[in-house]
């Protein structure tokens, strides 16, 4: 084993975190400098830890930390800010943004970029007030942009400006199949019914085809949603295309999203769990 190296005060948020022994935690963060990171924070569960207060999602950190292997030691925590305070509707849209970061990227791969787009989600996020009635459009505006650059940083972006058989710029009006593997295609109804119809492993690949209209894939590259049928579509599209990266193993965020929201718009369910 090679000898530790010491990174100081390198700027970071909480992704996660879980017991570890008697008295510690194994946190994950995610860093300007090293993507995410996972540590030991040693003594943290005691009653009189000074830097358990610190280790909260969405609080702008300094981290100081020994790396080793896979699993380093932390070794000092400073605030770098005043929290990003997410109100009780749009905490779970944090939690989910987390739970991607931790899923989907490797330990000690910098993303620079995608750190960048993280703290402007969160602050967007934050900015939001809530409406027990509604998802506020911009919350879900935000969520589509960060998973975008998600996918983009992890060298799976998404082609949103043009048919990719025929090379012809997207019309906002005609129907495309989004083959995930490949980019969205003009396709007649019937033609692909007569091609899937063909043997099993066409049925399969039907699976990876998500349809929607090109209006919903041009507003999606633009960050900005000209309906409400848009925001369907293209948040169909990001699930189902996060969906082959995240294998079958369900979203923990998802599964706790109908169990914090509030009784009086649990008829709103179908709306609201847009994640």
């Amino acid at each position: 084993m090679g000898s530790p190296i010491r990174h100081h005060l390198q700027p970071g948020f909480v992704l996660h975190q879980r017991a570890y022994r008697d008295t510690s935690m194994i946190v994950d963060f995610f860093t300007v400098s090293h993507g995410r990171i996972s540590v030991v924070a040693r003594g943290v569960r005691k009653a009189k830890s000074r830097l358990a207060p610190l280790l909260q999602p969405f609080q702008p950190l300094l981290l100081s930390w020994v790396a080793r292997g896979e699993l380093g030691t932390l070794t000092a925590v400073e605030s770098n800010g005043v929290p990003l305070m997410l109100n009780r509707r749009v905490l779970i849209s944090g939690f989910y943004i987390n739970e991607l970061l931790v899923r989907l990227l490797h330990r000690d791969d910098p993303h620079t970029e995608l750190f960048q787009a993280y703290l402007e989600v969160l602050q967007q996020l934050a900015a939001l007030q809530y409406s027990q009635l509604q998802v506020p459009t911009d919350e879900q505006v935000a969520l589509r942009g960060f998973e975008k650059q998600l996918l983009h940083e992890l060298g799976y972006a998404l082609i949103l400006d043009h048919d990719v058989v025929s090379g012809a710029p997207l019309s906002d009006d005609a129907l495309y199949h989004y083959y995930l593997d490949q980019g969205p295609m003009l396709f007649d109804e019937e033609q692909m019914g007569s091609v899937f119809a063909q043997n099993s492993q066409s049925r399969a690949r039907a699976r990876d085809v998500v349809r929607l209209h090109g209006r919903s894939l041009l507003d999606l590259a633009h960050g900005v949603f000209r309906d409400n049928r848009s925001l369907r579509e293209s948040k169909r599209l990001m699930r189902a295309a996060l969906g082959v990266h995240l294998g079958s193993k369900p979203l923990y965020s998802r599964m706790l999203l109908s169990g914090l929201q509030p009784s009086a718009v649990t008829k709103h369910s179908s709306e609201m769990e847009y994640r």
